[in-house]
Protein backbone atom coordinates (compact mmCIF):
# COMPACT_ATOMS: atom_id res chain seq x y z
CA UNK A 1 0.00 0.00 0.00
CA UNK A 2 2.90 2.39 0.75
CA UNK A 3 5.36 1.29 -1.92
CA UNK A 4 7.29 4.30 -3.18
CA UNK A 5 6.57 6.31 -0.01
CA UNK A 6 9.15 7.30 2.59
CA UNK A 7 8.46 7.34 6.32
CA UNK A 8 10.66 9.11 8.86
CA UNK A 9 10.09 7.77 12.37
CA UNK A 10 11.83 9.50 15.26
CA UNK A 11 12.85 7.45 18.27
CA UNK A 12 12.53 4.30 16.17
CA UNK A 13 15.40 2.09 17.33
CA UNK A 14 13.25 0.40 20.00
CA UNK A 15 9.78 0.19 21.48
CA UNK A 16 6.82 2.00 19.93
CA UNK A 17 8.86 3.73 17.24
CA UNK A 18 10.41 0.49 16.02
CA UNK A 19 7.00 -1.18 15.98
CA UNK A 20 5.56 1.63 13.84
CA UNK A 21 8.60 1.68 11.54
CA UNK A 22 8.29 -2.06 10.93
CA UNK A 23 4.54 -1.83 10.29
CA UNK A 24 5.08 0.90 7.68
CA UNK A 25 7.98 -1.04 6.15
CA UNK A 26 5.74 -4.11 5.85
CA UNK A 27 3.48 -1.97 3.67
CA UNK A 28 6.40 -1.07 1.39
CA UNK A 29 7.51 2.31 2.76
CA UNK A 30 11.20 3.13 2.81
CA UNK A 31 12.24 4.05 6.35
CA UNK A 32 14.43 6.73 7.88
CA UNK A 33 15.18 5.73 11.46
CA UNK A 34 16.37 7.84 14.37
CA UNK A 35 17.31 7.07 17.94
CA UNK A 36 19.91 5.51 20.20
CA UNK A 37 20.84 2.06 21.45
CA UNK A 38 20.97 -0.93 19.09
CA UNK A 39 20.84 1.03 15.85
CA UNK A 40 22.18 -1.72 13.59
CA UNK A 41 19.76 -4.28 15.03
CA UNK A 42 16.78 -2.00 14.50
CA UNK A 43 17.87 -1.22 10.95
CA UNK A 44 18.22 -4.91 10.21
CA UNK A 45 14.69 -5.62 11.50
CA UNK A 46 13.21 -3.00 9.18
CA UNK A 47 15.40 -3.91 6.20
CA UNK A 48 14.34 -7.56 6.55
CA UNK A 49 10.92 -6.44 5.35
CA UNK A 50 12.38 -5.69 1.91
CA UNK A 51 12.60 -1.90 1.95
CA UNK A 52 15.44 0.62 1.92
CA UNK A 53 16.40 1.80 5.40
CA UNK A 54 18.48 4.84 6.35
CA UNK A 55 19.44 6.21 9.76
CA UNK A 56 20.18 9.64 11.19
CA UNK A 57 21.25 10.14 14.80
CA UNK A 58 19.79 13.61 15.35
CA UNK A 59 19.49 14.75 18.95
CA UNK A 60 15.79 15.60 19.00
CA UNK A 61 16.32 18.35 21.58
CA UNK A 62 18.30 20.39 19.01
CA UNK A 63 16.38 22.12 16.19
CA UNK A 64 19.49 22.35 14.00
CA UNK A 65 19.99 18.58 14.20
CA UNK A 66 16.32 17.97 13.37
CA UNK A 67 16.79 20.16 10.29
CA UNK A 68 19.88 18.14 9.33
CA UNK A 69 17.90 14.92 9.72
CA UNK A 70 15.09 16.18 7.49
CA UNK A 71 17.60 17.29 4.86
CA UNK A 72 19.29 13.88 5.05
CA UNK A 73 15.95 12.10 4.49
CA UNK A 74 15.29 14.21 1.40
CA UNK A 75 18.81 13.55 0.14
CA UNK A 76 18.33 9.79 0.56
CA UNK A 77 14.78 9.34 -0.74
CA UNK A 78 13.57 12.57 -2.37
CA UNK A 79 11.08 13.61 0.28
CA UNK A 80 9.33 12.58 3.48
CA UNK A 81 5.78 11.39 2.79
CA UNK A 82 5.03 10.10 6.28
CA UNK A 83 6.38 11.73 9.44
CA UNK A 84 5.99 9.92 12.75
CA UNK A 85 6.94 12.10 15.71
CA UNK A 86 7.63 9.52 18.37
CA UNK A 87 10.83 10.48 20.24
CA UNK A 88 10.30 10.87 23.96
CA UNK A 89 11.87 10.75 27.42
CA UNK A 90 10.42 10.69 30.93
CA UNK A 91 11.22 11.88 34.44
CA UNK A 92 9.03 11.38 37.50
CA UNK A 93 8.98 13.81 40.44
CA UNK A 94 6.65 16.18 42.25
CA UNK A 95 6.58 19.68 40.76
CA UNK A 96 8.43 21.28 43.68
CA UNK A 97 11.21 18.70 43.29
CA UNK A 98 11.25 18.55 39.49
CA UNK A 99 14.69 19.54 38.13
CA UNK A 100 14.35 22.51 35.79
CA UNK A 101 16.79 20.99 33.30
CA UNK A 102 14.68 17.78 33.11
CA UNK A 103 11.57 19.88 32.43
CA UNK A 104 13.37 21.68 29.60
CA UNK A 105 14.65 18.42 28.10
CA UNK A 106 11.24 16.72 28.19
CA UNK A 107 9.48 19.71 26.61
CA UNK A 108 12.18 19.91 23.92
CA UNK A 109 12.22 16.23 22.99
CA UNK A 110 8.59 15.25 23.59
CA UNK A 111 6.89 18.35 22.19
CA UNK A 112 9.09 20.92 20.48
CA UNK A 113 10.76 18.28 18.28
CA UNK A 114 7.35 17.43 16.81
CA UNK A 115 6.84 21.08 15.88
CA UNK A 116 10.25 21.41 14.26
CA UNK A 117 9.95 18.20 12.23
CA UNK A 118 6.38 19.05 11.20
CA UNK A 119 7.18 22.58 10.01
CA UNK A 120 10.01 21.19 7.88
CA UNK A 121 7.99 18.28 6.44
CA UNK A 122 4.82 20.18 5.55
CA UNK A 123 5.88 22.19 2.46
CA UNK A 124 6.84 19.11 0.41
CA UNK A 125 3.72 17.23 1.54
CA UNK A 126 1.54 20.18 0.58
CA UNK A 127 3.24 20.45 -2.83
CA UNK A 128 2.75 16.72 -3.44
CA UNK A 129 -0.89 16.81 -2.40
CA UNK A 130 -0.42 13.89 0.01
CA UNK A 131 1.18 13.43 3.40
CA UNK A 132 0.68 11.84 6.77
CA UNK A 133 1.86 13.27 10.08
CA UNK A 134 1.38 10.93 13.01
CA UNK A 135 2.22 12.21 16.47
CA UNK A 136 2.75 9.62 19.17
CA UNK A 137 1.24 11.40 22.15
CA UNK A 138 -0.01 9.39 25.13
CA UNK A 139 -3.09 8.84 27.23
CA UNK A 140 -1.26 11.51 29.25
CA UNK A 141 -2.14 13.88 26.42
CA UNK A 142 -5.76 13.40 27.50
CA UNK A 143 -5.59 12.92 31.27
CA UNK A 144 -2.99 13.56 33.96
CA UNK A 145 -1.06 11.53 36.50
CA UNK A 146 0.75 12.86 39.55
CA UNK A 147 4.51 13.39 39.40
CA UNK A 148 4.59 13.61 35.59
CA UNK A 149 4.14 17.35 35.10
CA UNK A 150 6.56 17.79 32.18
CA UNK A 151 5.45 14.64 30.35
CA UNK A 152 1.75 15.45 30.75
CA UNK A 153 2.28 19.06 29.68
CA UNK A 154 4.30 17.99 26.64
CA UNK A 155 1.81 15.34 25.55
CA UNK A 156 -1.15 17.69 25.96
CA UNK A 157 0.84 20.12 23.79
CA UNK A 158 1.37 17.44 21.15
CA UNK A 159 -2.38 16.80 21.00
CA UNK A 160 -2.96 20.53 20.54
CA UNK A 161 -0.32 20.74 17.83
CA UNK A 162 -1.98 17.78 16.11
CA UNK A 163 -5.34 19.56 15.98
CA UNK A 164 -3.87 22.81 14.64
CA UNK A 165 -1.84 20.99 11.98
CA UNK A 166 -4.94 19.08 10.90
CA UNK A 167 -7.07 22.23 10.71
CA UNK A 168 -4.49 24.19 8.73
CA UNK A 169 -4.35 21.38 6.16
CA UNK A 170 -7.99 20.29 6.26
CA UNK A 171 -8.68 20.97 2.57
CA UNK A 172 -5.50 19.25 1.38
CA UNK A 173 -4.31 15.67 1.08
CA UNK A 174 -2.18 16.10 4.21
CA UNK A 175 -3.59 14.69 7.44
CA UNK A 176 -2.34 14.87 11.00
CA UNK A 177 -3.46 12.63 13.85
CA UNK A 178 -2.20 11.55 17.26
CA UNK A 179 -1.91 8.11 18.79
CA UNK A 180 -2.42 8.08 22.56
CA UNK A 181 -1.21 4.79 24.07
CA UNK A 182 -1.71 3.72 27.64
CA UNK A 183 0.87 1.36 29.10
CA UNK A 184 3.12 -0.16 26.45
CA UNK A 185 5.89 -2.42 27.71
CA UNK A 186 8.77 -0.42 26.25
CA UNK A 187 12.16 0.09 27.95
CA UNK A 188 10.81 3.40 29.31
CA UNK A 189 7.88 1.67 31.03
CA UNK A 190 9.98 -1.30 32.12
CA UNK A 191 12.09 1.13 34.16
CA UNK A 192 8.93 2.19 36.00
CA UNK A 193 8.02 -1.47 36.60
CA UNK A 194 11.53 -2.17 37.92
CA UNK A 195 11.38 0.85 40.22
CA UNK A 196 7.99 -0.19 41.59
CA UNK A 197 9.25 -3.73 42.22
CA UNK A 198 12.30 -2.39 44.07
CA UNK A 199 10.35 0.09 46.21
CA UNK A 200 7.62 -2.39 47.16
CA UNK A 201 9.85 -5.46 47.40
CA UNK A 202 7.70 -7.50 45.01
CA UNK A 203 8.40 -9.55 41.88
CA UNK A 204 8.52 -7.96 38.45
CA UNK A 205 5.28 -9.71 37.45
CA UNK A 206 3.53 -8.42 40.56
CA UNK A 207 4.84 -4.92 39.86
CA UNK A 208 3.49 -5.10 36.28
CA UNK A 209 0.05 -6.07 37.55
CA UNK A 210 0.11 -3.29 40.12
CA UNK A 211 1.08 -0.77 37.44
CA UNK A 212 -1.70 -1.91 35.12
CA UNK A 213 -4.24 -2.11 37.93
CA UNK A 214 -3.72 1.54 38.85
CA UNK A 215 -4.87 2.85 35.47
CA UNK A 216 -5.66 0.30 32.74
CA UNK A 217 -8.96 -1.64 33.13
CA UNK A 218 -8.00 -4.21 30.48
CA UNK A 219 -5.04 -5.30 32.65
CA UNK A 220 -2.94 -5.76 29.54
CA UNK A 221 -0.25 -3.77 27.81
CA UNK A 222 -0.84 -2.32 24.35
CA UNK A 223 1.78 -3.69 21.95
CA UNK A 224 4.02 -1.80 19.50
CA UNK A 225 2.51 -3.99 16.77
CA UNK A 226 -1.01 -2.77 17.58
CA UNK A 227 0.18 0.84 17.49
CA UNK A 228 1.91 0.14 14.16
CA UNK A 229 -1.34 -1.19 12.72
CA UNK A 230 -3.12 2.04 13.73
CA UNK A 231 -0.39 4.07 12.03
CA UNK A 232 -0.89 2.01 8.85
CA UNK A 233 -4.63 2.72 9.05
CA UNK A 234 -3.96 6.47 9.22
CA UNK A 235 -1.87 6.10 6.04
CA UNK A 236 -4.50 4.06 4.19
CA UNK A 237 -7.31 5.38 1.97
CA UNK A 238 -9.69 4.67 4.87
CA UNK A 239 -7.82 7.36 6.84
CA UNK A 240 -8.22 10.09 4.22
CA UNK A 241 -10.78 12.01 6.25
CA UNK A 242 -9.51 11.16 9.73
CA UNK A 243 -8.12 14.53 10.76
CA UNK A 244 -7.01 15.92 14.08
CA UNK A 245 -8.00 12.97 16.24
CA UNK A 246 -6.28 11.91 19.46
CA UNK A 247 -6.87 8.16 19.18
CA UNK A 248 -6.32 6.43 22.50
CA UNK A 249 -5.25 2.77 22.66
CA UNK A 250 -5.26 2.58 26.42
CA UNK A 251 -7.30 -0.44 27.57
CA UNK A 252 -10.08 1.83 28.85
CA UNK A 253 -7.81 4.15 30.89
CA UNK A 254 -9.40 7.42 29.70
CA UNK A 255 -12.93 5.94 29.76
CA UNK A 256 -12.98 5.91 33.56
Amino acid sequence: MLKGKTALVTGSTSGIGLGIAKALAAQGANIVMNGFGDVSGAQAEAAALGVAVAYHGADMSRPEEIAAMMAYAVEQFGQVDILVNNAGIQHVARIENFPAERWDAIIAINMSSAFHATRLALPAMQAAGWGRIINVASVHGLVASAEKSAYVAAKHGVVGLTKVTALENATTGVTCNAICPGWVLTPLVQKQVDAKAAVLGVSNDEARNLLLGEKEPSMQFTTPEELGALAVFFCSPAGNNVRGVAWNMDGGWAAQ
